[in-house]
């Protein structure tokens, strides 16, 4: 595979010959940040972890440059961080037992400068080579923008590939900024409850970031045990960990669709249901 930037690391786990790492794809994540995969996809990573017939893969977007740092790493340069990144992420990777995993090594400016084409000709190639079934991108209403670009790039890819590449579902994930607001009949409910243990340690085996001052690992854990006790009002629970997603399958299968005017219907949703219990108790 032939990719635009000659800094993209590419690591098979289980030392795999790359066609067949590639192929054996089931589940794939595209992500902006090392660390995203692990927070937004466990339910991908569970479902196919010890499997033989369902495989996960993770695709990195950046290079990791700009990350918070204090600590062992406070005197870290951008340069050094970004191999430091990388290597958790092949740690997380590992530990995950991953078919595969791609950093494409892009700086946040090019992800989010919609005139850059090379970002979605790179991904374009890898989902031509792993025929996912299931992916799992950003949600169209995180707050983060280096993830939205990832995420209008990744869409615009999988659009460009909808002859040869149909996964049957694409998931809008949580990151910076949970689904918990969405109408419950719009929810993609995925269970995370499976292998805590593998769980926290994908999360925690970025030292760099949690060191630096910022605990995604309890954060993550605290959101999905959230969303499992908080999900229904009135039943017991049926899972300890829940993630939450948007389907964002009719965007792939609707190439002319608008991204905004879909996702505004779920919040108009939203807003609706707010009022209407305001009005009806009022």
């Amino acid at each position: 595979m032939q990719f635009h930037n000659s800094n993209t690391d590419l690591f098979i786990p289980d030392g795999a010959p790359l066609e067949t790492a590639l192929a054996r794809t089931t589940h794939l994540c595209i992500s902006a940040h090392q660390d995203d995969i692990e927070i937004m996809a466990y339910h991908g990573i569970a479902e196919c972890f010890g499997q033989k017939d369902k495989w996960f893969a993770g695709v990195v977007a950046t290079n990791g440059a700009g990350s918070p740092r204090s600590g062992i790493y406070g005197g870290y340069t951008d340069e050094e961080m970004q191999k430091v990144r990388l290597i958790e992420q092949r740690k997380a990777a590992y530990v995950g037992g991953y078919a595969s995993q791609i950093q494409l090594g892009y700086t946040s400016a090019q992800v989010k400068n919609a005139s850059e084409t090379a970002l979605v000709e790179d991904l374009k190639q890898i989902l031509r080579a792993m025929q996912p079934e299931v992916v799992y991108l950003h949600n169209p209403a995180d707050k983060h923008d280096t993830h939205i670009g990832v995420l209008l790039r990744s869409i615009a890819a999988l659009r460009a590939v909808r002859d040869t590449v149909r996964p049957k579902k694409v998931y809008g994930c949580e990151v910076w900024r949970n689904l918990d607001w969405m109408p419950d009949e719009a929810k993609q409910v995925l269970p995370s409850s499976a292998k805590p243990n593998i769980a926290a340690a994908l999360v925690g085996v970025f030292d760099s970031q949690i060191s630096g001052g910022k605990r995604y690992d309890l954060a993550t854990a605290g959101r999905r045990l959230a969303n499992a006790t908080y999900f229904a009002s009135h039943g017991t629970d049926q899972e300890t960990a829940l993630s939450f997603a948007m389907d964002l399958t009719p965007l792939v299968e609707d190439v002319n669709r608008p991204i905004g005017d879909y996702v505004l219907t779920f919040i108009d949703s939203f807003k609706q249901d707010v009022e209407r219990r305001l009005v009806s108790l009022g």
